[in-house]
């Protein structure tokens, strides 16, 4: 069962604005709904976006990181899944594919949505990912796309 959705979550719009989405394509049913969730987001808020893909998790922060630096993009969504195994890896590949993300986000003041599930389990990552029950992959766009109006709103560049 996916979290509760918020009562009410306010709306961005970035018209014209073009973001990035690094996708993690080692599970690729959820890494499609991941994807399409994300997409669905952009699209509404009028922004454009193109899609990487990356083979993992760990790679997703220096995609970000090769890819927006130059100012191309307004921001970025980093989709992946990471499944907790027999060893101490989900640990690893979990704690550290987040903290460069944030690091990325805090140095570079970049509006980035992090999507990278980390769940027990395939049936837990379904649901998350699904754009019709938990849309995690929605909510990292929506994330960028908050980050993105409040960078606009504030004038900082």
């Amino acid at each position: 069962m996916a979290e509760p959705r918020r009562s009410s979550t306010p709306t961005y719009t970035a018209p014209g604005a073009r973001f990035l989405i690094v996708e993690a394509r080692f599970y690729d049913g959820i890494g499609d709904h991941l994807l399409a969730g994300a997409k669905r987001a952009f699209e509404a808020a009028g922004a454009h976006y193109d899609v990487i893909t990356v083979p993992g998790a760990l790679e997703i922060p220096a995609a970000v990181r090769m890819l927006t630096r130059g100012g191309r993009y307004a921001g970025a969504a980093a989709l992946g899944c990471v499944i907790r195994g027999e060893t101490y890896h989900f640990e690893i590949v979990a704690g550290e594919s987040s903290r460069a993300l944030m690091d990325l986000s805090v140095t570079y003041e970049l509006p980035i949505g992090n999507g990278i599930l980390t769940v027990e389990n395939e049936e837990q990552a379904a649901v998350r990912a699904d754009p019709a029950q938990g849309d995690k992959g929605g909510d990292a766009a929506r994330a960028a796309l908050a980050l993105y109006a409040l960078k606009q709103q504030h004038g900082t560049r």
